[in-house]
């Protein structure tokens, strides 16, 4: 019965931990581009866009398209690479032991 005490508290202090990461996490940024930098976005540690910036130059009212485009894969870049770090920081709080329901 002790064992099972004892798992319970490091049960408890990964928890905490994992709590004050995501805490952290949501502050830490990943900045992608797109369209040789002409689109910029940003996206925080709790995979929510923080910014998005278009540069005049790209936007071309004879092709909204293209424009549209670039920034789907801004987007969809800047929240992999959140997801990354949300990923490689995990992997630290839990020494890589992958955990069902934890990402």
């Amino acid at each position: 019965m002790k064992g099972m005490g004892n798992m319970m508290k490091q049960a408890q202090k990964i928890q905490s931990k994992m709590l004050r990461m995501q805490e952290e996490l949501a502050s830490k940024t990943v900045e992608t581009t797109a369209g040789g930098g002409m689109i910029k976005v940003v996206a925080n540690g709790s995979q929510q866009i923080v910014s998005i910036k278009i540069e005049k130059e790209v936007v071309d009212p004879e092709d909204v398209e293209m424009l549209e485009d670039l920034v789907l894969a801004a987007v969809n870049d800047a929240l992999a690479k959140s997801q990354q770090m949300v990923s490689s920081e995990m992997s630290k709080l839990t020494g890589g032991m992958k955990i069902p329901g934890l990402m």
